[in-house]
């Protein structure tokens, strides 16, 4: 089938960039913004093509009434909200970009991580009430810490490439094997919750991972830790963080994704009341909290599109 023949139809708003490059190619593009899943699936025989970023939940309900589709490529790092099995089964092909936003989410890990341990959100919020709390605002060093990171692919070998500068141990753990590189070494989970003083997530939501970070989890570290997220809210139980907090057994945390957030990741899920353990984490001044954005800077919204837009012209070369 030749590109001109080839539409797409575009579920999200992304960079410009992505529809000007298929465009210029002589794809066929389409928007449809506004419509409910219902009235999108009512036309998905249409096209050949979806680039969505996490609008839908892209089911087998969705993928049985797109009977020509071809490709399905997602704005972002992970394919969680897309029934990946069946699509496959179905020989449509799965594009992602990790490599897109994999320096932003290195960065802002970095970011939490210094902001944390030199406690510069309270200081700053002290201040500005009128404050001036030397000794109440100590922080600690980054020397001679042990960081622990739980998956090493895109996203943990871009935050391990930021902590070249620092004199730290580098560890990570990864179910593949063989993937360490000169800026971290691979080790067991029991030889990393031994040694870690620093324990950061960068793995995908999957069965193996959903409320992987329990309170079990959490007690089979040898040492009180402090604690990054910036993965997916669904890997944490956030009770027992809470409750980890309390103890010191998490000296604090950085969370830029929480469980309580919508699949489209656009909303948190405040309709009524909030949990008990969202609101400890609010009044928290050890506990840092940002909306989903480790990955959403101005440069890795240009480069999500441009990595998805080469992938889509490497199918159709």
């Amino acid at each position: 089938m030749s590109v001109q023949a080839i539409k797409i139809l575009h579920l999200d708003s992304n960079h410009p960039l992505l529809w000007k490059q298929l465009e210029e190619a002589g794809f066929q593009n389409e928007e449809d913004f506004t419509s409910n899943k219902e009235e999108v699936e009512a036309k998905l025989h249409n096209y050949h093509g979806i680039v969505i970023r996490s609008r839908f939940k892209i089911d087998k309900t969705f993928i049985d009434k797109a009977t020509n589709l071809q490709f399905i490529a997602r704005v972002g790092a992970g394919l969680e909200s897309i029934d990946c099995d069946y699509a496959i089964d179905k020989e449509i092909q799965l594009i992602a970009a990790p490599e897109g936003n994999k320096n932003a989410v290195g960065e802002h890990t970095l970011g939490m991580l210094l902001s944390l341990i030199n406690k510069l959100n309270r200081a700053d919020k002290l201040v500005r009430e009128g404050k001036w709390i030397r000794e109440g605002n100590r922080g600690y060093e980054l020397e001679n810490k042990t960081i622990g990171i739980i998956g090493y692919g895109n996203m943990g070998k871009s935050f391990a490439k930021k902590l070249r500068g620092f004199d730290v141990d580098v560890l990570c753990y990864d179910i593949q094997e063989n993937v360490a590189d000169a800026n971290a070494t691979q080790v067991s989970l029991k030889e990393l919750q031994q040694k870690v003083d620093v324990l950061s997530l960068h793995i995908p939501w999957t069965p193996e991972t959903d409320k992987m970070v329990n309170a079990n989890f959490i007690n089979s570290f040898a040492k009180p830790f402090w604690f990054l997220n910036t993965s997916r809210g669904n890997n944490v139980v956030t009770a027992d963080v809470v409750e980890a907090l309390k103890s010191g057994k998490i000296l604090g945390a950085g969370l830029d994704v929480l469980e309580y957030e919508k699949l489209s990741f656009e909303n948190l899920f405040i309709d009524t009341e909030k949990p008990e353990a969202f609101q400890y984490l609010l009044d928290s001044e050890n506990v840092i909290l940002t909306p989903h954005i480790a990955g959403w800077t101005f440069e890795s919204h240009e480069k999500l599109a441009q990595t998805i837009v080469d992938k889509i012209f490497r199918l159709y070369k």
